[in-house]
């Protein structure tokens, strides 16, 4: 895109993990579950090729370690009150230590908040609105149980407000904890599907005014048939993830199809892109949309970095690549992100250098 001088800037993103790397733990738990030797093998050749060497949880270490008489040690796993419990609590603090690490807030005037791996009322926009002094004023919106698309959503939301309000300055917040919701397995598709997710957050500032990123176009496609291959499930337990080892090749089916390859491209050609910040919901995810679009190798090393330091954090994870494609002031680029539906959430973005 050419951003224009009046379009609305992702300004500044700051992003925060917890500080327990649940990953080695994780891996070992997981492997245990599986009694035949076979499948536990396969499960561990197929965490080294994952891309991923670190995931974070909000869990106290010893829960989060799965050590005897922790959170998910007992014979029945833990209820969803409990689970609702700890996020009522944790989300807001991870929340906060995105928003305190933003460069300048300025003066809120709206306020757009993502998370879908927890419930709460009064919800986590009003407690992190009170938490920051906000003025009763603020304006708010929650997006919740998108999933990992919301992150996409949360900062197209964010740039109407702004082309609505001339003088809107609109703190995005998203916000996940993901290993709240770990789910007994002996196979392991299910495992390998939690072996993704940790927890994250993110925070960004959009306006009309300074650099930034522009926000432009965007894009949303709900693939047909496809709506079983990723579904999000409220249960007694907790949220239940299930991900189709299918999902994959359904993408680059999809992406291979010229009219949707042109929706992405917008005026130009696919090799015009810049830069391409996708969310990293895996590295088979990862390796089919730089298949079929033909990328350069390297054009999804953000996306691939995000993976390998912190794993798939829902909706905070296209955030995380955002955050550091800012860095390289990007004339154009597009992001991308999927999740239930089979869907695909977007917009195309490029660098603004405006005082504004």
């Amino acid at each position: 895109m050419q951003p224009h001088r009046s379009s609305p800037r992702i300004n500044a993103i700051a992003t925060a993990v917890p500080s327990c790397d649940v990953q080695p733990a994780y891996r070992e738990w997981a492997k245990r579950q599986l009694t035949d030797v076979r499948k536990a093998r396969l499960f561990a050749r197929m965490c080294e090729r994952s891309g991923i060497r670190h995931r974070w949880s909000v869990l106290p270490e010893a829960d989060a370690r799965l050590e005897p008489g922790s959170f998910y040690a007992g014979d029945v796993p833990p209820g969803t009150a409990d689970r609702m419990r700890i996020y009522a609590r944790e989300a807001p603090l991870l929340a906060m230590e995105a928003i305190r690490a933003l460069p300048d807030l300025g003066q809120i005037t709206h306020m757009v908040v993502a998370s879908c791996t927890g419930f709460i009322a009064p919800g986590i926009d009003q407690i992190i609105a009170r938490r920051l002094g906000l003025s009763d004023r603020v304006e708010r919106v929650l997006i919740g149980f998108m999933g990992c698309y919301a992150g996409a959503v949360a900062l197209r939301t964010a740039g109407h407000l702004a082309r609505s309000v001339p003088d809107a300055r609109v703190l995005v917040v998203t916000v996940e904890l993901s290993s709240l919701h770990l789910q007994p397995a002996d196979q392991i598709e299910p495992l390998l599907a939690m072996l993704q997710f940790g927890d994250g957050a993110a925070a960004a500032i959009v306006s009309n005014q300074g650099s930034g990123l522009a926000i432009g176009e965007g894009l949303s496609v709900a693939l047909e048939e496809s709506d079983e291959l990723i579904t999000w499930t409220i249960g007694d337990t907790g949220f239940a993830m299930h991900l189709s080892g299918a999902v994959p090749g359904r993408l680059a089916e999809a992406l291979t199809n010229p009219e949707l390859v042109r929706r992405i491209a917008g005026a130009g050609e696919i090799a015009d892109i810049d830069a391409w910040a996708v969310h990293a919901g895996g590295r088979s995810i990862l390796d089919s949309v730089e298949r079929a679009l033909a990328l350069p190798a390297s054009s999804l090393d953000a996306s691939r970095d995000v993976l390998r330091a912190c794993g798939n954090m829902s909706s905070a994870t296209l955030l995380f690549a955002l955050a550091t494609i800012m860095e390289n002031r990007p004339d154009n680029g597009v992001a991308l992100a999927f999740g239930p539906g089979l869907a695909m959430e977007g917009f195309r973005f490029g660098w603004i250098d405006d005082a504004g």
